[in-house]
C-alpha cells in the first residue's frame, strides 16, 4: 500500500460510536460539529476516525504505508457473526443486547495504557475516569499534535511521586499506579509475556501488580489481550445478572461464577460487554460506576 495520510475501510457491520463509548477506552473525543467523528492518540500517533453505515475513514498527521496497527486496534477483520452465533440461543437478554448494540466490537488496546486506565477506574464513573486519564496525559505525556499528548510510558510514571499522581485526581489509586509502573519498569512483570499464557495463568500473573484484583485483571485481559474467557465482574454486573437471570433468589458467588463460565461460553467477554452497554444505554439497571 502506498503511503497516505488517510485510508477508508469497508466495514458495514461496525458501530464505531458504541465501540468507543462502551467503557473499554477512555481517551476518545468526539469532534464538535462533525457527526460520528472521533480523535485519539494511539501508540504515539494522532488519529481521527469518521464512520458511516458502511465505512470507517481514518486520518493521521503524516502519510504511512501500513495500517495494520489500526485494523488490529479496531478489530476490523473480526467476523462479528461468529460471535453472535456463539451466544446462547435461548437467552432473551443477550438477544435484546445484540439488537441494541449491534456492531459493537471489543478493541485490542495497548496493555500498559489499558492497565493504567483500569487501575484508575475503581469506584469511578466513566466521565471521571476520562478526566483522570486526561490529567495524567496532560501532565506526563509527550506532545503529539495540537492539544494532544501521548499516554505516558510506565517508565515515565515510575519517576513520579505519589503526590504528583494524586494531583491528577486519582486519590488512593495513585499508589497502585505508581507501584505497578515501578514493578514493570524493574522487569518484575513482563506485559508482553501474558499473550502466550493460558487465561488462568495470565490472570494470576497480572494480579501480582498492586491495585489489580480479579475484575481489573479481566478488564485488562479482555480489552488489551483479547482473552475471550475474561468476564469482568463488579457490583453492577452482579446486580444485573441477579435481576436478569436470578430474579427470585440471588445465587451464592460460586454458583454465579459457575453460571457465567458455562452460560456465556465461548465468548464471555463479548457477552459481558453487550450486556453492560445495553443496560447502561437502555435505561439501565445500575449507575455506570466501576467498582471492585
Amino acid at each position: 500500500m502506498a503511503a497516505a495520510a488517510t485510508v477508508t475501510f469497508e466495514v458495514p457491520d461496525y458501530d464505531l460510536a458504541a465501540t468507543l463509548t462502551s467503557g473499554q477506552a477512555f481517551r476518545w473525543r468526539e469532534v464538535d460539529g462533525h457527526e460520528n467523528t472521533w480523535e485519539n492518540v494511539l501508540t504515539g500517533r494522532w488519529v481521527r476516525l469518521q464512520s458511516n453505515s458502511q465505512t470507517i475513514t481514518a486520518r493521521v498527521a503524516r502519510p504511512i504505508g501500513n495500517w495494520q496497527w489500526l485494523r488490529d486496534y479496531l478489530q476490523l477483520d473480526l467476523d462479528l457473526q461468529t460471535i453472535y452465533d456463539g451466544f446462547p440461543a435461548d437467552d432473551p437478554h443477550l438477544a435484546a443486547a445484540r439488537g441494541t448494540c449491534h456492531g459493537l466490537r471489543l478493541l485490542k488496546q495497548d496493555p500498559w495504557e489499558t492497565l493504567a486506565g483500569f487501575i484508575c477506574s475503581s469506584n469511578k464513573q466513566i466521565v471521571q475516569i476520562e478526566q483522570i486519564i486526561g490529567e495524567v496525559c496532560d501532565r506526563f505525556g509527550e506532545p503529539v499534535r495540537d492539544n494532544w499528548k501521548s499516554f505516558p510510558t510506565a517508565d515515565r510514571i515510575a519517576t513520579c511521586t505519589e503526590a504528583e499522581l494524586r494531583a491528577c485526581r486519582m486519590g488512593y489509586r495513585a499508589k497502585y499506579l505508581l507501584g505497578s509502573a515501578q514493578m514493570i519498569t524493574r522487569g518484575e512483570l513482563n506485559l508482553e509475556s501474558l499473550r502466550a499464557m493460558p487465561y488462568d495463568e495470565a490472570c494470576t500473573e497480572i494480579q501480582r501488580l498492586p491495585g489489580i484484583g480479579p475484575k481489573v485483571a479481566d478488564c485488562i485481559l479482555l480489552f488489551a489481550y483479547g482473552f475471550p474467557e475474561a468476564f469482568p465482574v463488579d457490583t453492577w454486573i452482579i446486580k444485573a445478572l441477579h435481576q436478569l437471570y436470578f430474579p427470585r433468589r440471588a445465587p451464592k458467588p460460586k454458583r454465579l461464577q459457575a453460571f457465567i463460565k458455562k452460560h456465556f461460553a465461548p465468548h464471555h467477554g463479548y457477552a459481558q460487554q453487550y450486556l453492560f452497554h445495553h443496560v447502561r444505554t437502555q435505561g439501565g439497571l445500575l449507575e455506570e460506576t466501576s467498582e471492585e
